[in-house]
């Protein structure tokens, strides 16, 4: 399967809000008007995974904060479609999501459920390391999470499947 990434319009909202409900059930998955406040704030990109077919099979977004002396980028949301785990989805739009905030520089930042262990590998094997515990995070499971830093980035190379 050939996967295209692309940014995120306003017609992949609800498929990205029924991605959720299969995704985080027991954490107040997205609503809508959470992706469309998303989408409009100048300071963030939000991308998807797109199979031969065109149809979305995963999302991701990511803030990017500070100025341009202390530049840093926050992880908001990664997800993939539950019949696509384990097909690398995940390492394209986290590397994706690495390469737009490595335009800026700055460290990247990013909260993953501690009982989450593929995530945590994916995020450890890009670079990233636990710096952090929050107690009770997700809402309303209770589930903690780790807070994982990834040291400034340089410029890394976009691939040819992102479009600006």
């Amino acid at each position: 399967m050939a996967i295209r990434i692309e940014p995120m319009v306003t017609a992949d909202i609800e498929r990205c809000v029924e991605l959720e409900q299969l995704l985080f059930p027991e954490d107040d998955p997205w609503h809508a008007v959470a992706f469309q406040s998303e989408l409009a704030a100048p300071h963030n990109r939000y991308i998807t995974a797109r199979d031969d077919d065109g149809r979305m099979v995963g999302y991701a977004g990511v803030a990017l904060l500070g100025d341009d002396e202390h530049p840093e980028a926050e992880v908001h949301t990664i997800g993939v479609d539950p019949a696509c785990l384990r097909a690398g989805i995940g390492t394209l739009l986290l590397e994706a999501l690495l390469a737009e905030a490595a335009k800026r520089g700055g460290p990247m930042f990013l909260e993953v459920r501690t009982d989450n262990t593929p995530a945590i590998a994916l995020y450890a094997k890009h670079g990233f390391h636990i710096i952090g515990l929050r107690k009770n995070y997700y809402h309303p499971s209770g589930a903690d999470a780790y807070t994982m830093r990834r040291p400034a980035l340089s410029a890394l190379p976009l691939p040819d499947e992102v479009l600006s």
